[in-house]
């Protein structure tokens, strides 16, 4: 049975409701029996708040998610440092309390990306600490015509560093200790890679930059361009890793599909683009925050006080479903081939170790 639930829109915030029933049990009962409903909110608002779940622990919070997603997906391709709880539940991230982190939607730069995501606040934090969301369908019309259709023409290129002083090291991001494995990786996901100085390992990838949605046919903005361009750092930092690293061995850079690199003012656009169209609420114990992983990113305030944010992924969703502008493309965009450290020569971390994940 699929009745109707009447989500509070107020400015500036998420679409919201209360959950109902006494206890976990009840709870679980009126999801699955709401799913319906639910599924038409993410369609129409692109992620929905469900306040005062009782929900206190992993296990609670496992429960709710598999009354809500029928298939659970991986995190591949791992960019960001998690703690996993048990059941596919991990923290949302273990990057320190005082780092904002972007918009971005999940995996974006993968084949394969989860469909929902689910958060769940079991401790709120003393300040700060929300996971605003941003309606990429909002964001791609924001961003100038000429701007968004070079991107529609050109997608984007991802150039990696996976190294365990500045980033992720490669056997955790892929998961094994096998240089085979990765290799063959890969080969299927269309990314080039190449072992740099030893065990340093550098790939890039192009992807588009625009899909469409494949429930309700709408173009998004769907990628990591800003996230991870260099534009995006903070300029300390930015000053730091282009003095220890150079640029072909920054953890992350961004370029258009082409090689051509992303201007700091067309950064500055998209990034305005996404503020416009970026919502948040402040967390309480026992909030659920679902969100459609292709109509909407999401991103982290930072924080002061114990927090635990977790979350889960399901609902897997294959790129080709989604009318890509641009074929995934395994190659070095010229985006790479900057000043500092040479193609062969592998990064010198030193300072620049004291700046992981630090974004703007």
């Amino acid at each position: 049975m699929n009745t109707t639930i009447a989500w509070e829109v107020r400015e500036g915030r998420p679409a919201a409701a209360d959950a109902r029933g006494s206890d976990l049990g009840e709870t679980c009962d009126w999801l699955r029996e709401n799913r319906g409903a639910i599924r038409s909110g993410l369609d129409e608002h692109g992620a929905l708040y469900l306040r005062g779940l009782p929900v206190k622990g992993v296990e609670d919070f496992a429960g709710v998610r598999d009354a809500l997603i029928s298939e659970l997906a991986g995190y591949v391709e791992k960019a960001t440092p998690r703690s996993h709880f048990g059941k596919d539940v991990y923290s949302s991230t273990d990057l320190p309390p005082s780092q904002s982190i972007r918009p971005h939607n999940e995996n974006s730069y993968a084949l394969t990306f989860p469909g929902l995501l689910m958060f769940g606040c079991l401790i709120a934090p003393d300040e700060g600490g929300a996971t605003p969301v941003t309606d990429v369908r909002k964001v791609l019309r924001n961003i100038p015509q000429p701007l968004a259709d070079r991107f529609r023409a050109h997608g984007w290129s991802l150039v990696r560093n996976y190294g365990d002083h500045i980033s992720l090291g490669w056997r955790t991001a892929f998961g094994t200790e096998d240089r085979d494995e990765v290799a063959a990786y890969c080969a299927d996901n269309h990314i080039a890679h190449e072992w740099v100085g030893g065990d340093q390992l550098r790939t890039v990838q192009r992807r588009s930059a625009t899909i469409r949605h494949p429930g309700t046919g709408e173009e998004v903005w769907f990628n990591h361009t800003v996230f991870w361009n260099e534009w995006a750092l903070d300029p300390e930092v930015r000053e730091v890793f282009l003095e220890d690293l150079g640029h072909d061995n920054l953890p992350f850079n961004t370029a258009y599909g082409d090689g051509e690199p992303i201007s700091r003012q067309d950064v500055e656009t998209i990034d305005e683009a996404y503020r416009q169209a970026t919502v948040r609420e402040t967390w309480r114990p026992g909030d659920i925050l679902i969100v459609d992983n292709i109509l909407s990113a999401h991103a982290r305030e930072s924080f002061k006080g114990p927090r635990k944010i977790v979350v889960t992924m399901g609902d897997p969703v294959p790129l080709d479903t989604c009318a890509p502008t641009v074929r995934p493309q395994a190659g070095f965009a010229k985006a790479t081939a900057g000043a500092g450290a040479g193609a062969g020569e592998p990064a010198r971390p030193a300072k620049a170790r004291r700046w992981f994940g630090r974004r703007s």
